[in-house]
């Protein structure tokens, strides 16, 4: 707002007069009212005029029909004629339909019969005259049942017996009709003094408000409109003077027509007074920050919250406001808008706002929060690499690179059929997968956070459809921080090996005892079946196997069988927790194993996935363990043995066993296949579709699971060390992972 238009505002109005007018039309407004409580009460005390004829008729019919039965009973013990007796039981049953419709007219409403006249009666809101009302139905019910029972039997009772039937309850309808009128003429009282008061003050006011409009008000006119000039004057000059944003919204979120000079340059636009709020907002802030700033804003004008309560509740606390002129979006401001209730007497008139732009604290927050961040980053990667063998650590950051390094490569080539750019994006999702695992288990959560981004991304670029090879350009950048994070790590390792003595380093443990357990290709032989069909292809899809064509070996053997089993127990753990189980890992083989060196990295990284996959796909929760008589610690077992051409690794679990029926509904469900299709599907291809990229029948995904890569990865491995896989399961019982690979 310029300095000439908030001048303008402040002239003398053109019509001085209208404030008298306003005040002619309160007198008019105020007479009405008086006018209209006078009618509403007067139908009120009418409407209580029939409550109390009826409350009367009930006092009054409710002991004659109870003297009508007893009367009923003597005739019945005297043995009267039958002629007699009917009238009797018809008196009765007349009486008592005249009852109850007095009683139904109290609870619900209806017409009532007052001498010559009849008025309609609503059902009183009163709290005590609603209890009185209810006491009497809850005990006339019972009460109207028993007289129709006792008119119905020809039977004569004992008056003792009579008494107990209908004594009580009578009394008791009797005295909830007596307190019910006494309620009613009470109220009708009141309300009668109340008009008499009412049309005292409203005429006693109307004189008195004419006088003092007269004498007073005219003589203050002028003198009212000079402090008016004065006060705007001043608050002007307080508004051109202040460097933050202030004006006033009312209830419809329209801003009042002054505000600060400052306000204009910090909202960036020329004209506000006037201006609805939210208009103001929209296209700056998201359409769900808007609405909620519209019901934050209704609950400041709602007297029962409380002001510092619903403060903490501000959307627009630090909120960014976007440029809408079409330039270059740096030029977005954060701005912080802080709102007070104005008050008149004891109501809420306006909401005060206090705008200031906060864009460079903000700002700063954001590079200190960074920078802690990164610190926290660094920490967690030293307690890491403290905690953590060195030679793991170096196997990491290896495998990390060359991860990286794969990534960057099927980044390079070139792919144009949709075919091709599948196939990256397959090869990609495995690598980060992969990668992702192994920074888990070595609860390295900054590494798996970006990791975990990465894979939102693949996995919305696996969804949508048509893929471009500009798609796959967002990744560079995580791929850039995983990097840098690795190079980080690698720099802390060494600086931390350089200072630890030698003379303290710690002895690698080796021991090549001999495995005493029966050899695994031993077990394999009664499980399943294989058959070969050559290189890099599945070769047998029996309901209850997978057998995967390919070959190569883990030494373990210079880490000891604790740090070993440590290393995967502490992973399955911390999955488990995440996932709300309890399992118990065992594996006391794992350092009895010599594994040659080729075969060290895809064995670890297919036991960290089987563990993954064991885990949250296939031991249940606790409470569906126990439902179905199971212990509520799940356990899983690892084994790996050499013979002499293979290395095997074996991974059971007693959890769920694979349900193929839930793999055929999730195919339906996610629009793969229709429901006569899925329904020819065999246990054979419904397993090759678990192994399928992307498919998952976790409904969500998280950090544990959900995207269907993890057998992906697995498969793919296999594949690629020429190994074999085969996989056995009872559903509710069990799960079992055997995968040969060849150690030549």
């Amino acid at each position: 707002m310029d300095a000439s238009s908030s001048r303008s505002n402040l002239e003398i109005p053109k019509n001085r007069y209208t404030s008298i007018i306003v005040s002619v039309v309160i007198f008019l407004l105020l007479t009405s009212g008086v006018l209209v409580t006078s009618i509403y009460n007067s139908l009120k005390i009418r409407d209580l005029r029939a409550g109390s004829a009826l409350s009367s008729n009930i006092r009054s019919d409710i002991p004659k029909l109870t003297q009508e039965i007893y009367l009923l009973n003597i005739m019945r013990q005297q043995q009267q004629p039958a002629s007699a007796l009917q009238s009797q039981e018809a008196k009765i049953t007349k009486l008592t339909a005249e009852i109850d419709k007095e009683i139904t007219t109290l609870s619900r409403g209806g017409s009532v019969a007052i001498r010559d006249d009849e008025d309609i009666y609503k059902p009183s809101t009163a709290p005590d005259q609603v209890k009185y009302v209810k006491d009497a139905s809850s005990l006339w019910t019972p009460y109207k049942q028993e007289v129709s029972r006792f008119v119905s039997s020809p039977l004569a009772l004992a008056a003792s017996a009579l008494e107990s039937k209908f004594g009580e309850s009578t009394q008791g309808i009797y005295d909830n009709a007596t307190g019910l009128s006494n309620s009613l003429s009470s109220e009708n009282g009141q309300r009668a003094g109340f008009l008499r008061n009412l049309q005292i003050f409203g005429i006693s006011f109307a004189i008195l408000y004419f006088i003092i409009f007269v004498l007073y008000f005219v003589r203050r006119l002028k003198s009212s409109d000079e402090e008016l000039i004065t006060a705007r004057r001043e608050t002007q000059e307080i508004m051109e003077t202040v460097n933050t944003g202030l004006f006033l919204l009312d209830k419809d979120l329209n801003i009042g027509q002054q505000h600060s000079r400052a306000l204009n340059g910090i909202i960036g636009a020329d004209r506000l007074s006037g201006e609805n709020f939210a208009d103001v907002l929209r296209g700056r802030i998201s359409d769900k920050d808007l609405k909620t700033t519209r019901q934050f804003i209704e609950q400041l004008y709602n007297p029962r919250v409380k002001e510092k309560l619903v403060d903490s509740l501000n959307p627009l606390h630090k909120v960014m406001l976007h440029n809408t002129s079409g330039e270059d979006s740096a030029t977005s401001r954060f701005l912080d808008f802080k709102f007070s209730r104005v008050y008149e007497d004891k109501d809420i008139a306006r909401i005060l706002v206090n705008v200031n732009d906060v864009s460079d604290a903000v700002y700063l927050e954001q590079r200190l929060e960074k920078e802690r961040s990164q610190n926290d980053m660094q920490i967690e990667m030293l307690t890491t690499i403290l905690n953590v063998n060195p030679k793991i650590i170096n196997e990491f950051i290896s495998n990390t690179k060359t991860h990286i390094d794969k990534m960057n490569n099927i980044l390079k080539n070139p792919g144009s059929s949709q075919f091709e750019l599948e196939g990256k994006l397959k090869a990609i999702y495995r690598e980060m997968h992969s990668l992702k695992g192994e920074a888990s288990a070595l609860k390295l959560h900054s590494f798996t956070k970006i990791a975990s981004d990465a894979e939102d991304k693949l996995d919305a670029l696996q969804n949508q459809g048509k893929l471009s090879g500009n798609n796959f350009l967002q990744l560079a950048v995580h791929l850039d921080d995983l990097l840098s994070l690795s190079n980080t790590i690698e720099t802390l390792s060494e600086r931390i090996n350089q200072a630890a003595p030698k003379a303290n380093a710690k002895p690698v443990v080796s021991t090549a005892a001999a495995v005493k357990a029966a050899p695994i290709t031993e077990r394999l032989k009664t499980t399943t079946p294989r058959s070969s069909v050559g290189n890099n292809k599945v070769a047998d899809f029996s309901p209850n196997s997978i057998n995967v064509e390919g070959g190569n070996e883990i030494d373990l053997s210079d880490e000891s069988d604790d740090e070993q089993l440590s290393y995967y127990q502490d992973f399955a753990q911390d999955i488990a927790v995440r996932q709300g189980k309890q399992i118990q890992l065992n594996g006391h083989n794992l350092a009895h194993v010599n594994i040659p060196a080729h075969l060290k990295q895809p064995i670890k990284e297919i036991s960290i996935q089987l563990l993954r996959n064991a885990v949250v796909h296939g031991i249940e929760s606790p409470e569906a363990r126990q439902s179905v008589g199971k212990s509520v610690v799940g356990s899983i077992d690892l084994e790996m043995q050499r013979d002499s051409q293979n290395l095997i690794i074996a991974l059971q679990d007693d959890g769920q066993g694979i349900d193929y029926e839930g793999i055929r509904h999730k195919l339906v469900a996610d629009g793969r296949f229709e429901q006569d299709a899925a329904s020819q599907l065999t246990q054979g291809d419904l397993l090759k579709t678990l192994f399928a990229s992307g498919f998952s029948t976790k409904e969500h995904a998280d950090e544990d699971g959900g995207r269907g890569v993890g057998l992906d990865v697995i498969k793919a491995l296999v594949k690629e060390y020429k190994g074999k896989l085969n996989v056995n399961s009872e559903l509710g019982q069990m799960t079992r992972f055997v995968i040969t690979l060849p150690a030549a």
